[in-house]
């Protein structure tokens, strides 16, 4: 067999500027989830209040009798409340796996040993789960708002309730970012994804049963901030100008949604690392 040469020779593919390497693993990422078809399902299926919401529209604008199901603030919240149901069960089937996987095959020595930084890492890892999340609460609660001035055919309704495309913008992210940090911060503590998703929905409903235990013994509103969902209920009541439902005060509930997302921030600084975190 012949030994051909193997001397030194320059690279000659093209350099990526420093800070674009958490593209590469959200795309690839995306890419590698949207082809499981029990997820497309899924997807699909998330967007069936969006179709529901839809026909309303076109209903209430073309037919005066059917005026009871215009879109008003209190629809767009609760279409958001709907699809609740949908983030946690995109939350914890892409999100799981998305650093526990790589501790496991130990990746994390991989990526870090290249330009990458821990912050692009956890970027990327991020953005993956952001996106389907985005997919499933802003995109559609967007297009309901432009089908609403479609088919009325008038901009009076943008006039007169302008400020819920800020509202669901930023109840959107808000939601988003709260499940996506905290699911990663979960995934990076174990190797296990079955054992991360265990604990976001530990979380998610034990937070929200220590608040009705609560409530039940005080008969008070006051500790909804003990409930992570209850949490974000609160807040979307506020941003979206309705009566709040529990009597804690928004900034208060605000307050425990940034202390969840900055313990979360903390955790992941802490188990990202290019070796074994040893404690």
């Amino acid at each position: 067999m012949p030994i051909h040469d193997q001397s030194y020779r320059r690279y000659g593919g093209s350099r990526e500027p420093i800070g674009k390497a958490w593209g590469v693993i959200a795309r690839h990422g995306v890419l590698t989830i949207v082809r499981k078809r029990l997820f497309l399902g899924l997807l699909l299926l998330a967007w069936i209040p969006f179709v529901v919401g839809g026909v309303a529209v076109y209903l209430s604008a073309n037919f005066p009798q059917m005026s009871l199901l215009s879109m008003t603030a209190q629809r767009f919240r609760d279409f958001l409340e709907t699809q609740n149901f949908f983030v946690f069960v995109i939350t914890v089937w892409v999100g799981a796996g998305l650093i526990a996987n790589d501790k496991r095959a130990n990746a994390l020595q991989i990526y870090l040993s290249k330009p990458l930084g821990r912050a692009e890492y956890v970027a990327g890892k991020l953005t993956i789960l952001a996106v389907f999340l985005l997919g499933v609460t802003l995109l559609p609660a967007l297009l309901l708002l432009i089908l609403q001035v479609l088919f009325t055919g008038s901009f009076t309704f943008l006039r007169q309730n302008f400020y819920l495309f800020p509202a669901v913008i930023v109840f959107s992210f808000l939601q988003v970012l709260l499940a996506s940090m905290t699911m990663l911060a979960l995934s990076s503590i174990t190797k296990s994804s079955r054992y991360a998703a265990i604990l976001y929905a530990g979380v998610v409903f034990f937070s929200d049963a220590v608040y009705g235990l609560v409530y039940l013994i005080t008969g008070s509103s006051r500790m909804s901030w003990l409930s992570l969902p209850g949490n974000l209920r609160q807040i979307g009541d506020v941003i979206f100008r309705l009566e709040p439902r529990y009597a804690t005060h928004g900034t208060i509930s605000l307050l425990a949604i940034l202390v969840v997302m900055g313990a979360a921030a903390w955790i992941l600084e802490r188990q990202v690392r290019g070796v074994e975190v040893v404690s």
